[in-house]
């Protein structure tokens, strides 16, 4: 039978959406990357410089990593058969999630698929519909799709405000009634798109004075900051009084997958209510075998050499933006604004050896299009002379 006319095929209908996506300067290309080597990548036949990776501490390919990986392979296979709850809860990821829990001076630890399972899973274990989630305007993508499907209250505040954070704490306070609704503020501590940090201490005596419970995303903190470098939690001090930490395993720990630190009770209780949890086949087994020894390479005398490197270059990188930016991580955006122009000076940049994406609504605000670029303990002082290079030329005549 014909379907009636007014039905458009899906091809028809997702076509044209991607055509709005070209016009709006918002159409994503998967790029193919035949080999990645340190601070270097080759795209088809060209060897490009790559300013736009997590692997902070280049600890991806190193050798501990990639034997640690492949042994667990050989050793338990590519796979892990089942959920942790069924037969996939391997003795691998046990001793990963002890090496968190030591790392993040936590009680236990959860390991999941990514970082962005374990946000999915964790805040709408947590709270709901009776309950109040408030969240720094940036967080990331995770934490706002979490928030959202736990069906609890919103509130946003403005980026690190904290006036505006304490009236929706005060506002929180005041819908208490018979039954007070459990009530969480979500941040960063360094900020994946700006490469700014949370002021910490100030959120969680606020958190604390309101009776709230702090999630704290470390993703982009974890490996730079700190002692054992697990955070700018550990870094100032509060790594106790942070009830909830998100973490990453693929960015500067160089291997993937993500994971929930806090008390045994969290924990336990997450094995029971955290979907992305209970549903999910239990990562392979070489991932968390690298993961396990991406923290014990971070927290060594090399990790914290790689560490210092980073750091260095930085600052140095900072010192080539224009207004000459604070680094506070090793994130640092050049805000350009329209997305057509950041493209285009994207685009410049390759041609000139660098790569550097555009980053675009949604992942920012429109009209806040940017280059964000990164450095990592690979990169050498005579990649950042190449980059400003690059720079001075893009940016000629604009």
């Amino acid at each position: 039978m014909t379907p009636p006319s007014k039905n458009h095929s899906l091809d028809e209908l997702l076509g044209r959406e991607l055509e709005d996506f070209s016009a709006q300067g918002l159409r994503r290309e998967l790029r193919r990357i035949a080999e990645r080597d340190g601070a270097r990548v080759r795209i088809g036949d060209r060897t490009l410089l790559n300013f736009s990776s997590n692997d902070y501490l280049d600890l991806s390919r190193h050798p501990d990593l990639v034997e640690a990986s492949a042994r667990a392979a050989r050793e338990h296979g590519a796979g892990s058969a089942a959920s942790r709850l069924v037969c996939g809860s391997l003795e691998v990821h046990h001793q990963l999630e002890e090496t968190i829990a030591d790392w993040k001076r936590s009680e236990a630890c959860l390991a999941f698929g990514s970082g962005f399972a374990a946000a999915i899973g964790t805040l709408p274990a947590l709270v709901g519909p009776e309950d109040i989630l408030i969240l720094d305007k940036l967080a990331h993508a995770c934490c706002i799709d979490a928030a959202r499907l736990s069906g609890a209250t919103l509130r946003i505040f403005r980026h690190n405000d904290l006036d505006q954070l304490e009236q929706h704490l005060r506002w929180a306070d005041s819908r208490a009634s018979t039954k007070r609704p459990r009530i969480v503020v979500v941040t960063e501590s360094v900020f994946s798109m700006d490469g700014d940090v949370a002021p910490l201490r100030e959120i969680v005596e606020l958190k604390d004075r309101h009776g709230a419970w702090l999630f704290l995303d470390e993703a982009h903190a974890a490996g730079l900051f700190g002692p054992n470098r697990s955070g700018l939690a550990e870094q100032e001090g509060l790594a106790d009084r942070v009830d909830i930490h998100l973490g990453t395993l693929g960015k500067a720990v160089g291997a993937s997958g993500g994971f929930i630190a806090g008390s045994r009770t969290l924990v336990d209780y997450l094995i029971h209510r955290a979907r992305s949890f209970v549903f999910s086949t239990a990562p392979a087994p070489a991932a968390a075998a690298a993961a396990k020894a991406g923290i014990e390479c971070v927290r060594s005398p090399d990790g914290a050499r790689r560490a210092a490197i980073t750091w260095e270059r930085a600052r140095q990188l900072a010192a080539l933006l224009p207004g000459s930016p604070t680094a506070f991580s090793a994130i640092l955006p050049w805000i350009i604004g329209a997305e057509a122009e950041a493209i285009a000076q994207s685009t410049r940049l390759r041609d000139a050896g660098i790569l550097a994406p555009a980053i675009r609504y949604p992942t920012v605000a429109r009209g806040r299009a940017r280059i964000r670029l990164t450095v990592t303990a690979d990169h050498t002082s005579d990649d950042l002379i190449q980059l400003q290079t690059a720079l001075r030329s893009s940016t000629q005549g604009v």
